[in-house]
């Protein structure tokens, strides 16, 4: 009896061991960014976390949500970093919101944008609303 009780102690022991150093996969979560300044090492660093991010946690839900000065990223006429937005905005589970009324403020028509991006009425109430259901945030400054 002794000697069966310390097989099957001996198998949990083991079988804890081996779950608790077997690599987790990570936990997806969802992540909103508040992009409100047209300064290249802020565009940089946005573009760089997607990246980073999703090389660790690809399920993770990204969003830049871009007004004030922002909008100039998804600007190809403005913007010098262009193609590591579209290949930012071409990976699963990020996307890139414009809010409207920065638009109108500074005279931007959805045609000047990249094609994939999406506007929404109200950038700060698109980053408010994310929050309450659950989205982390993150204040992109360098």
């Amino acid at each position: 009896m002794k000697t069966m009780l310390a097989v099957v102690c001996s198998s949990l022991l083991i079988g804890i061991l081996a779950h608790a150093q077997s690599p987790q996969k990570p936990t997806p979560y969802k992540e909103v960014f508040d992009l409100t300044s047209d300064d290249p090492l802020d565009h940089t660093a946005v573009l760089r976390w997607l990246r980073e991010v999703a090389a660790v946690n690809p399920e993770t839900e990204m969003e830049v949500v871009m007004y004030g000065r922002g909008l100039s990223l998804v600007l190809p006429a403005k913007s010098t970093m262009i193609e590591d937005v579209k290949a930012a905005i071409a990976r699963p589970h990020v996307s890139f919101k414009a809010c409207e009324i920065a638009m109108k403020n500074q005279k931007v028509d959805k045609s000047q944008m990249l094609p994939e991006v999406s506007t929404v009425p109200d950038g700060i109430g698109e980053i408010v609303t994310k929050q309450t259901h659950g989205w982390g945030y993150i204040k992109v400054v360098h």
